[in-house]
């Protein structure tokens, strides 16, 4: 049998006939016997695990003390942490702005989120001058914004 595909005519192959893909379908329980989940709707007899909102929850060792309070708390979390989004040199070329600032990035879809605001790493180069306002720059980073003859002001 000859398929047209795209104006060119192939040729079909036996071995590579494969039978169409059956969907799954889907299990309806407790629908009388004959279906062989009917009745206990194949959850067994008696017990926890049976019954309907059943079970125990996550965790849960049968009384015996679990294993995430045996084990000892360790560290903490600080309540004063900041969480920065990292831009690269290279993502900055992206931009179209030449004054460059969290809000431009995100509106530019550049990055997603600004967080507690933004810090300009030095990954990649960077090929056009730029003026930068950022929470934070690293040391290299910096020396390459004004290496261009760029700004890197810090707010």
């Amino acid at each position: 049998m000859l398929i047209k595909e795209g104006g060119a005519r192939l040729k079909m192959k036996i071995d590579e006939l494969k039978p169409a893909v059956k969907k799954v379908k889907r299990n309806r329980v407790g629908r009388g016997i004959g279906s062989g989940n009917g009745k206990t709707s194949a959850r067994g007899q008696k017990g926890q695990k049976s019954r309907s909102g059943g079970g125990v929850r996550r965790g849960f060792e049968g009384g015996q003390t679990p294993l995430f309070r045996r084990l000892p708390k360790r560290g903490f979390n600080n309540i004063h942490r900041k969480t920065y989004t990292e831009v690269t040199l290279k993502m900055l070329n992206k931009s179209k702005a030449t004054d460059v600032t969290a809000e431009s990035l995100l509106q530019e879809g550049i990055i997603g989120k600004i967080n507690d605001g933004i810090v300009i790493l030095a990954t990649g180069k960077l090929e056009k001058k730029l003026n930068v306002k950022a929470t934070r720059f690293t040391a290299k980073a910096k020396e390459q914004i004004e290496a261009l003859g760029g700004k890197a002001e810090v707010i």
